[in-house]
């Protein structure tokens, strides 16, 4: 691919983390980790991406603000790739409403976290040791500290 003076046309690696809102060493990781396809080269052996190199950058950074990982985003970024026009299992769509389950979760351990904290400050703990021995102690260290799915299983081996 040549620009209209016989050039190789592309970006460079500064414009294309630029153009991104990205720094350099966030290209060359994601370059490394096969989210960003290796660059042609020009005669000079200068790194030129194609535009749409910034596209997926973007979408990649958008992605993560999603909460999506860098190994999820690789994956779809993969699907993408293979659709061709086809719809495919576990595509957006899916990983999409399963990473809104992990998200509702998350905000509801957040909730609960945020509402026990709220009750030690209202409390005026000021040792948790201290407070963990009184009846009055409003943290409920023992619910807190036994995740729901361990509780789940210990309920089912006392069955």
């Amino acid at each position: 691919m040549t620009t209209d003076g016989g050039a190789p046309a592309g970006l460079r690696r500064g414009q294309v983390a630029a153009a991104a809102d990205v720094n350099i060493e966030t290209l060359r990781y994601y370059e490394r980790r096969g989210l960003l396809a290796e660059p042609n080269r020009s005669p000079g052996g200068h790194r030129l991406y194609p535009s749409e190199a910034v596209t997926v950058l973007r979408v990649i950074k958008a992605a993560q603000r999603l909460g999506f990982t860098l190994d999820e985003v690789a994956d779809l970024l993969e699907l993408g790739r293979h659709r061709h026009g086809k719809l495919v299992d576990a595509g957006l769509q899916q990983r999409a409403r399963e990473k809104l389950v992990e998200v509702e979760e998350r905000i509801a351990d957040l909730v609960t976290i945020r509402d026990n904290l709220s009750a030690a400050i209202d409390a005026g703990c000021d040792d948790l040791v201290a407070c963990a021995s009184e009846e009055c102690c409003p943290i409920p260290f023992t619910a807190i500290t036994i995740h729901p799915d361990s509780r789940a299983a210990s309920v089912e081996e006392g069955s």
